[in-house]
């Protein structure tokens, strides 16, 4: 593969130049493996990349390490297998959100991505609640929002939730999928899965992500799946390294672990963005600091009252924004974490990474 098939453009081309004046080459984070190594690629193939000492001086908050999907520049051992990571470039978008534990730390899932799938199963795992709230992660990300409703031999009433599905996520493209009867699997590629595009699946463990890759990829055994519980069709983490996969296409896909609960990052904008209905509504309040509680000339009062506005949009608007708000005052200055050495020394104490000569395996 070439740089252009990863992606590269002249954009990146005019970002890079400082870096090229250094000596340094760019290339693509396509897995991580562990700790701070990489699998990334390189205009001349594919070789071990590493977060060395000095990256953690310029680093300066965990988000800032590299990310499947991300752009690097890094230069060469002595021409060997092995690189030194240098920087990452600006991302174009990023899917992320808050890390497990009580610090405010942000996770970056995947980077530059273009479409983001919003994988939900058609079972009894099936969570509305939960798409909307990746729905709003993926538009706060920058990269296109499509929610897929898998596994619809599963279920008698698609047409129907699709339906609701549609009303909850006003704009965004809803697919009906089944990696088991092949519906929908020809419109996921023919629309989305063009060359050079980024795609990420998104969602909890046992929705199907990586049997729908599978089927993209046209390899049933590209990546490792699954069984659900038969109690209440939970899925187990098959997928447990973020990883870029290209397709026949050509364009590139990435499978992410299933995440149970997305805890939600500075997502303002994808608030509004995907409650973009009440946005508007709320613009003709009679008061511009209007909270649409109790206060009189409410145009989203009015609209609720009418039956315009279904009342579970609402409070999920009003619980999203309750959230963002509680959140706001614990929230660090920039830089504060590392002023706060924990995590800088949970990466750099640990042993280096014994590379395989298969990454992949």
């Amino acid at each position: 593969m070439t740089l252009a098939d990863l992606g590269w453009n002249e954009s990146l081309d005019l970002v890079f130049a400082p870096h090229a004046a250094a000596g340094l080459e760019p290339a693509r984070v396509v897995c991580e493996l562990r700790r701070n190594f990489y699998g990334v690629h390189t205009a001349a193939g594919e070789v071990l990349g590493e977060c060395g000492g000095g990256f953690f001086h310029v680093a300066r908050t965990p988000d800032q390490f590299p990310a499947v999907g991300d752009w690097v520049a890094l230069r060469r051992r002595d021409g060997g297998p092995r690189a030194d990571i240098h920087a990452v470039l600006p991302r174009r978008t990023k899917f992320s959100r808050r890390a497990a534990g009580s610090a405010e730390i942000e996770q970056i899932v995947a980077a530059n991505i273009d479409t983001v799938f919003l994988v939900s199963g058609l079972d009894r795992n099936f969570n509305p609640k939960r798409i909307q709230r990746f729905l709003v992660a993926a538009h706060e990300s920058g990269a296109t929002p499509v929610v897929i409703l898998n596994k619809s031999d599963l279920c008698r009433e698609t047409d129907n939730v699709k339906r609701d599905v549609e009303a909850l996520a006003p704009g965004v493209p809803v697919l009906v999928t089944s990696t088991a009867t092949r519906k929908g699997l020809k419109a996921l590629t023919h629309r989305f899965a063009r060359p050079g595009r980024t795609l990420a699946f998104i969602g909890s463990s046992g929705v199907g992500k990586s049997s729908l890759i599978n089927a993209l990829v046209r390899d049933p055994e590209a990546l490792p799946t699954g069984e659900v519980r038969e109690k209440d069709s939970k899925g187990r983490h098959t997928t447990t390294r973020r990883e870029l996969v290209r397709t026949p296409s050509g364009a590139f896909v990435i499978d992410t672990p299933g995440m149970r609960e997305l805890r939600l990052w500075d997502v303002d904008d994808g608030v509004e963005q995907a409650f973009a209905d009440i946005g508007a509504l709320a613009r003709r309040c009679r008061f511009t600091d209007c909270g649409h509680q109790s206060e009189p000339g409410c145009a989203v009062l009015a609209a609720l009252a009418a039956g315009e506005l279904p009342p579970a949009r609402l409070e999920a608007y009003r619980k999203l924004k309750a959230e963002q708000a509680a959140r706001a005052p614990r929230e660090r200055k920039p830089g504060a974490l590392a002023s706060k050495p924990g995590w800088r020394k949970k990466l750099e104490g640990q042993a280096p990474f014994r590379h395989r000569q298969q990454p992949d395996e």
